[in-house]
């Protein structure tokens, strides 16, 4: 059974930076790509960042330069650094396995102006 369990939001000044961790159980963890996702206010969820088995990494537009997606395949975790913080940034944050139903609950980060 995959569970994925995100830590690591809560609140901080624009500017600021906040470090996101998921931590998974399962043996589907390491073969498989893990992404953090987010959901916005009035916006459907979108992808952040992923990162592949491998190593390679994809970033949202809105994320590249002040995002950092990392995985170790060994603790079977995934983590998202991120610095310079908008508010909008502010959402509910998931790590999941893209085109799966494997979620975790989602961790609240609110930037404030």
């Amino acid at each position: 059974q995959v569970q994925l369990v995100e830590s690591g939001g809560g609140l901080v000044q624009a500017g600021g930076s906040l470090s996101l961790s998921c931590a998974a159980s399962g043996s589907i963890f390491r073969i498989n790509p893990l992404a953090w996702y987010r959901r916005t206010p009035g916006k459907q969820r979108e992808l952040v960042a992923l990162a592949n088995p491998a190593g390679s990494t994809y970033y949202a537009d809105s994320a590249k330069g002040r995002f950092t997606i990392s995985r170790d395949n060994d603790k079977n975790t995934v983590s998202l650094q991120m610095s310079s913080l908008k508010p909008e940034d502010t959402g509910v944050y998931y790590c999941g396995i893209p085109n799966s139903d494997y979620w975790g609950q989602g961790t609240q980060v609110t930037v404030s102006s």
